[in-house]
């Protein structure tokens, strides 16, 4: 293939950013034995920070974003994938040194590289994208802690956002009694469309004020804020119960005690999605693709747009706007 093909650019100078869609041929493109026609990538936080000139995600310049991505292999010069092969790539170094999803082909390292598993759509693969894969992993890991229905609810923090939403929709579907945690009052229908049986204000998880010890409330939780959240969540679950964190949206200090820990036994399960081992990430993409997977995964989609709508669902996403997952076609 010679001829050329549009890919959303961010470049920066000590004089100008500049964020737009520019030609490429495919020697443009960074070395990688997969080269993939795309068919959808995902908007996420991190790709929101990527598209901003202070956003700390970007190592050089210029540069295309977009931490995942779903397509058909056009060629390959390793034995594992050939012509015609669904596949799926998230995390490593993609869209952080690697140039990423937000470009019509791209090339790819074959061990970055995860089969569509049958059960799954390449665009229902980018409704989970990284959010997702995050998400599952954090319903994964609580599960391998012992929880299950029977202990008690489970909260969702951050409920609205894509990890939280497809937490939501994944934890429902495992037969949870799930509480649904955001700030945004309007949202409350969509969260339990999704399969919040209960949802809670961001102020009825952290209160006035947050102790070492409170009420024992849920079994377990998902959460993607960190901050002031994550301890008050922590003061809050049962004994023996898990939290599974993966983000830090409300900043990544941490104000609580041993206490939970030590007379409590709760666990603090970290979720890394970026460089997790690929025989986990094979194991959890299978998942998904059957028991994890949601009656209505489009129920997850706020939007979806092309790339030329790209830079303002980046914006967006910015903003705290996000409901759901917002793909990008191509």
């Amino acid at each position: 293939m010679d001829h050329s093909f549009n890919a959303l650019v961010v470049n920066k100078t000590d004089a100008d950013f500049s964020l737009q869609i520019e030609k490429f041929r495919k020697n443009n493109l960074p070395d990688g034995e997969v080269f993939i026609k795309v068919a959808y990538s995902g908007v996420n936080y991190k790709d929101g920070l990527a598209s901003i000139p202070d956003g700390k995600i970007v190592r050089s310049y210029p540069f295309v974003p977009g931490i995942d991505l779903a397509g058909v292999v056009v060629d390959s010069t390793d034995s594992r994938f050939k012509e015609g092969d669904e596949v799926i790539a998230t995390s490593y170094e993609i869209g952080v040194s690697h140039y990423g999803g937000y470009s019509e082909y791209t090339r790819i390292p074959a061990d970055w590289i995860v089969p569509l598993p049958d059960g799954l759509t390449l665009k229902e693969a980018m409704i989970y994208g990284t959010a997702g894969f995050t998400a599952a992993l954090s319903v994964h890991r609580l599960e391998e802690n012992g929880l299950t229905p029977a202990k008690g609810k489970v909260l969702v923090s951050g409920a609205t956002g894509g990890v939280g939403s497809i937490a939501v929709a994944i934890l429902a579907k495992r037969g949870y009694h799930v509480v649904a945690s955001t700030g945004k009052q309007s949202e409350h229908e969509y969260l339990k469309q999704i399969g919040a049986k209960e949802v809670l204000s961001r102020e009825d998880v952290t209160g006035e004020k947050i102790r070492s010890l409170d009420k024992q409330l849920w079994a377990g939780a998902v959460d993607p804020v960190g901050g002031k959240t994550l301890a008050a969540i922590l003061s809050k679950i049962q004994y023996g119960g898990s939290v599974a964190v993966s983000g830090l949206t409300g900043g990544g200090d941490v104000p609580t005690t041993v206490f939970p820990f030590i007379l409590r036994g709760v666990n603090l399960l970290g979720i890394d999605s970026v460089y997790c081992p690929m025989e986990t990430r094979l194991e959890i993409w299978n998942k998904m693709s059957n028991v994890y997977k949601p009656d209505n995964m489009t129920a997850n989609v706020r939007n979806e747009v092309t790339l030329e709508e790209l830079p303002n669902a980046l914006a967006s996403i910015l903003k705290g706007e996000a409901r759901g997952r917002t793909i990008v076609k191509f």
